[in-house]
């Protein structure tokens, strides 16, 4: 009985130091623990525990009582701290909280975005490479009398004027023989026409994009945040609390597609209705290449009619 009584006192000893022992190790993780050396205290001073064993329950209950109450309180004022305290609302820190959902539409609203200013640059050289090109092949063949001439002031440079010049000489030598002029001068328009289309659909090209991401990038990115702001009233419905704490971060993750999506789009619109009116003053530099080439076309052909006028009148004054 006494061992018994005396192992119930040291495990009563034990819990009480325990109990006052570890708030203070919770807070101060680098103390040293005490467990250990209040485990052997009660075996040395055996005797004198068992002279205040009927006060030691008392008082083992009273201190543990007492002190163990602060402990649910304490974790609930964590938590609550925890959950009040500022979120990183960084746009970075945002995406990597997003739903999967939303970080597919913003990836995507990302990658519209550095496609919108790839062709901006690229379209950017092109243009301003073609129009200072065919403004120098026009300058160079303005002098020009012939179709020869201007093949000749050209060299072996390629371009649209170019082409138009190998169109007409070729339908010039086609037509070798027949006297109708006006026939000539129509099928020569017509593959001037189409070459002129054929350069307008390559100068224009990448436009269709730029339309196609500026007409739909707000509407993705208005789905992202639709999706998103689902996604947290779905929380707040599971952790019953309107705490704009634990609302605002889910908002504010879905506000940012809209906010990708207005930053793909405003920038495609304005690029497309800049390179419209880019393209546009091209194809009217191409269509005064297309009217020079027919204009030399014109002239062989009225040079070819006197040549021919002459010499049969001087057969008949022979």
């Amino acid at each position: 009985m006494f061992r018994t009584s005396l192992r119930t006192i040291s495990l009563a000893v034990t819990l009480t130091v325990l109990s006052l022992v570890s708030p203070a190790i919770a807070q101060q993780s680098s103390a040293p623990h005490p467990t250990a050396p209040s485990a052997q205290t009660p075996a040395l001073s055996a005797p004198a525990t068992t002279v205040q064993a009927p006060s030691s329950p008392s008082g083992a209950s009273g201190p543990s009582s007492t002190e163990a109450a602060p402990s649910p309180a304490g974790d609930a004022g964590a938590n609550l701290l925890e959950q009040a305290s500022p979120h990183d609302l960084s746009p970075w820190s945002m995406f990597m909280s997003a739903d999967i959902v939303v970080k597919l539409v913003m990836i995507g609203l990302a990658f519209a975005s550095l496609v919108t200013w790839t062709i901006c640059i690229a379209k950017m050289v092109e243009l301003s490479l073609a129009r200072r090109k065919l403004g120098a092949a026009l300058t160079e063949v303005s002098e020009s009398r012939s179709l020869a001439e201007a093949q000749m002031a050209l060299g072996a440079k390629d371009g649209v004027l170019a082409s138009l010049l190998a169109s007409a000489m070729h339908e010039a030598r086609l037509s070798a023989g027949i006297s109708s002029d006006a026939g000539i001068k129509e099928r020569a328009a017509s593959n001037f026409a189409e070459i002129v289309r054929a350069e307008s659909r390559r100068i224009r090209l990448g436009m269709g994009l730029l339309a196609t991401i500026g007409a739909t990038s707000p509407f993705v990115g208005l789905f992202g945040t639709v999706w998103g702001i689902m996604n947290s009233f779905i929380g707040i419905s599971k952790s019953q609390t309107t705490n704009l704490a634990v609302v605002a971060p889910g908002i504010a993750e879905a506000l940012l597609a809209t906010a990708l999506g207005l930053v793909a789009a405003i920038p495609a619109v304005i690029i497309y209705n800049h390179f419209a009116r880019v393209t546009k003053g091209y194809v009217e530099l191409v269509s005064r290449a297309s009217g020079s080439a027919g204009r030399l076309l014109s002239r062989d052909l009225d040079r070819t009619h006197v040549g021919s006028i002459g010499g049969a009148r001087s057969r008949a004054a022979e």
